[in-house]
């Protein structure tokens, strides 16, 4: 690369890293890069304090803890930090139909028999009237959410009541300035200040430096764009195209607003309760609710979404409503020259199943698989591109699935997508469900089969068929087996401390 060594100086080879942007995008990525490889490269962070941040992303997946983890963080101090509770999945009303409610757990249905998963067994007895409870009783992950109990699930996977995860909801303007502290002392460099200027190359077009309105000049080797919606590096300067999927995720507002916690027992899990052109979130964490309302402003007003978010509270706002717009979809690649996009930069898609912060980490990750050695190569750009392209695919396709599962028609928005054509990747997945019960397999990404188990049969898509091997054993011994699974999660549970009691000693633990 060919920036400025007098105006960045690294004397030791390594890799001179520029992320433009704080936030979460940006600490996530600055903390991931100096914890992961302190001797591949340095890294120097820039942001604008006046700029500010989203920051309504506040429920997230299990992998979180993978990210934690790997670098060390103690889980003590980060919920302590963050005012964090526990996640064990989402809750969704009136999705399929008004009225309708079911929990997407983060963790499994049963166990296979017999190499054949779980809910095959469940599927057959319950099309032949057999004894089966609904397909929620055998998760403990679902059981635990309804009871509002928690604790960490133990070791043994085949274990179905321990065969669950965990992530968490927090404060996100929180987040990222623990995140800045840790990075910070493992030695990232942060600079305040606005970039007004961007230098590139004259012969290959990579980006030598950026400039801020100071005068000062950042010199690096690979950049990382963290600026959110107007990705100011890829989106901006490198013209990199952007591809529309409004027409499949047509929700292009959000409403954001914290309210009091009620008194009642703390949820671990999200709720999500869709509305006449949308959904309302609630959140909630040790010190407030976080809610949202998520909406189509081709099918309802911003005054008609904020009556609804508001009608929705079950405790008093602590502040005015937010109002955010964007689009669904994603730059046609993340990674162009010596650019890499990471979160809103790179591409949206709403909040639905709280794959935002996921989607940071899984950029992380994949660059820092095809990190470079001393210069970048077509080969790291199509390796992280494909990688990131995979994972947008298929979010997508499961956030479609949410809205398009639906025998709703008591609104426009809703008999829009009900009605609409869905990509051909989810509608060859639905046709496969509905005709054998499977669910398509893939190696890699987010989303696998419980987690499709949970919305088809949440929303009421019933296979027709099921894995004939389901039909070999005795229809009495299955109910009783079923029988027998349910009441040792129930049991199982039932021992389990409650959701507060489970805070409160991580709190005293963290010395909050």
């Amino acid at each position: 690369m060919n920036g400025d060594p007098a105006a960045n100086p690294v004397t030791d080879g390594r890799l001179r890293i520029v992320v433009i942007g704080g936030g979460t995008a940006g600490w996530m990525t600055a903390a991931g890069l100096v914890g992961l490889l302190p001797a591949a490269c340095t890294v120097h962070l820039v942001e604008s304090e006046e700029i500010g941040i989203v920051g309504v992303g506040e429920a997230t997946l299990p992998h979180l803890r993978l990210y934690l983890e790997r670098l060390g963080i103690d889980e003590a101090a980060f919920m302590a930090a963050t005012d964090a509770t526990y996640k064990l999945g989402i809750e969704f009303r009136d999705f399929g139909r008004i009225g309708d409610r079911y929990i997407h757990p983060f963790g499994t249905y049963g166990r296979p028999l017999a190499d054949v998963a779980f809910h095959h067994y469940w599927l057959r007895r319950h099309a032949e009237g057999g004894a089966t409870g609904p397909v929620g009783d055998y998760s403990a992950g679902v059981v635990a959410a309804e009871a509002r109990r928690f604790e960490r699930p133990g070791t043994d996977a085949g274990d179905p009541t321990t065969s669950f995860g965990y992530a968490y909801q927090f404060d996100a303007t929180r987040f990222a300035p623990f995140l800045r502290r840790w990075a910070k002392a493992r030695g990232a460099r942060r600079t305040e200040g606005r970039v007004v200027g961007v230098e590139r190359d004259a012969a290959d077009g990579t980006v030598t430096a950026v400039t801020l309105a100071d005068g000062t000049r950042i010199a690096g080797d690979l950049f990382v764009d963290c600026s959110g919606f107007r990705s100011l590096l890829l989106g901006q300067e490198m013209a990199e195209p952007w591809e529309d999927w409004s027409h499949w995720l047509p929700c292009d507002r959000a409403i954001a607003v914290p309210s009091i916690s009620p008194q009642a027992a703390t949820e671990p899990f999200t709720r999500a309760t869709a509305s006449e052109a949308g959904w309302r979130w609630r959140i909630p964490l040790r010190h407030r609710v976080g809610n949202g309302h998520v909406y189509a402003s081709a099918f309802c007003d911003d005054a008609r979404a904020t009556e609804l978010l508001l009608a929705g509270l079950d405790g008093a706002p602590l502040a005015d409503p937010r109002f955010l717009r964007f689009r669904a979809g994603r730059r046609r690649r993340s990674f162009v020259g010596n650019v890499v996009a990471v979160g809103l930069a790179s591409g949206f898609l709403e909040p639905l199943e709280s794959t935002s912060i996921y989607l940071v980490q899984a950029a992380i990750t994949a660059l820092v698989e095809h990190f470079p050695d001393t210069r970048v190569t077509d080969a790291d750009r199509d390796g992280f591109n494909a990688a990131i392209d995979a994972e947008y695919d298929r979010i997508r396709d499961f956030l479609i699935l949410h809205y398009h599962a639906t025998t709703r028609d008591d609104s426009p928005f809703w008999n829009h997508v009900r009605t609409m054509t869905v990509p051909d990747s989810l509608a060859d997945k639905m046709a496969l469900w509905r005709a054998t019960g499977q669910v398509a397999q893939y190696r890699h990404g987010l989303f696998l089969e419980p987690s499709w188990v949970a919305v088809y049969l949440g929303q009421g898509i019933v296979p027709q068929g099921w894995d004939p091997r389901a039909d070999l054993p005795d229809g009495a011994g299955l109910d009783r087996a079923l029988a027998g699974l349910s009441r040792a999660i129930a049991g199982r549970v039932a021992r389990m401390p409650t959701h507060d009691a489970a805070l409160a000693a991580i709190a005293a633990g963290a010395g909050a």
